[in-house]
């Protein structure tokens, strides 16, 4: 009988993280999913979960958990899905360096700590995959979302990098780029704006004010938006495809966006951009 497939989920308190990591399990991985609070490793566990704790923030979390999950597994990590990120919203002339720093150690610099550190159990066992989760504003620029976007476009960077890097290893790499996802990633982006900008001081209060709106529900729904069950499919193309793709575009919206950046020209697309709320 072979030994049960391992793997790392990340952000798994919520959203797309919380239905990878229990979809998966019921696909018979096994599978370590962190949270960064310690209240929220109770209903992981519940559900038959290992859970375990992960502060991208703090490297010293990121080195337990490879240690622990080494101890429990004997060293097999088959597959990684960096997940957890947050959006911080604003205009880049309203973001202090220190906001757009603390952006990047969540959704950059802890994401890479994590993936090299996995990586030589990986090359030792001569397999892996690694999955980023990513986002079409990886792909594409989208306004008062300067910090998010940075952070995903040097993330995409980064990876397929990597995975030109490890191509011969064993290892896989592969994106991950979803339009609108239902989750907590708004609610987390409203706390983040009220937290780090001075909204009646800046030039663009007006607007913030109107996207404040959408942020806390009182805005349009979104009919494009789709489960984190959409997610899940593509991730589960990335872990178990013999040939995974570099990129795997979810929802219309993503999908479309990035069509119109190669077919239009920069001026016109960056037009269009513009006019989304």
């Amino acid at each position: 009988m072979p030994e049960q497939r391992t793997i790392i989920v990340t952000g798994c308190s919520s959203g797309i993280g919380a239905y990878c990591a229990r979809a998966l399990k019921n696909e018979g991985w096994r599978v370590f999913a962190t949270v960064r609070r310690q209240e929220d490793l109770a209903a992981l566990e519940a559900d038959g979960l290992e859970a375990l704790l992960l502060d991208y923030t703090r490297t010293e979390t990121i080195t337990a958990l490879v240690d622990a999950v080494k101890r429990r597994s004997g060293g097999r990590i088959d597959a990684l899905f960096n997940n957890g990120a947050y959006g911080q919203p604003g205009a880049v002339e309203d973001l202090s360096t220190d906001v757009l720093r603390l952006q990047f150690e969540t959704n950059f610099f802890g994401w890479h700590e994590l993936t090299r550190q996995v990586i030589p159990l990986m090359r030792a066992q001569g397999h892996g995959r690694i999955v980023n989760c990513s986002s079409i504003l990886g792909l594409l620029p989208y306004r008062f979302r300067g910090a998010y976007t940075a952070s995903k476009y040097a993330l995409e960077g980064l990876t397929v990098t990597l995975r030109m890097e490890l191509q011969g290893s064993g290892i896989e790499v592969s994106l991950i780029e979803p339009g609108p996802i239902a989750s907590q990633f708004t609610a987390n982006a409203l706390a983040a704006i009220q937290a780090h900008v001075d909204i009646e001081g800046s030039a663009h209060a007006v607007e913030y004010r109107r996207q404040l709106r959408r942020l806390d529900g009182r805005g349009p729904i979104n009919r494009h938006k789709l489960g984190p069950e959409a997610v899940h499919r593509v991730l589960n193309h990335a872990l178990t495809s013999p040939r995974p793709k570099p990129h795997y575009l979810v929802t219309r919206p993503a999908k479309q966006g990035a069509f119109l950046k190669r077919l239009l020209p920069a001026a016109l697309f960056y037009r269009l951009m513009r006019r989304l709320d």
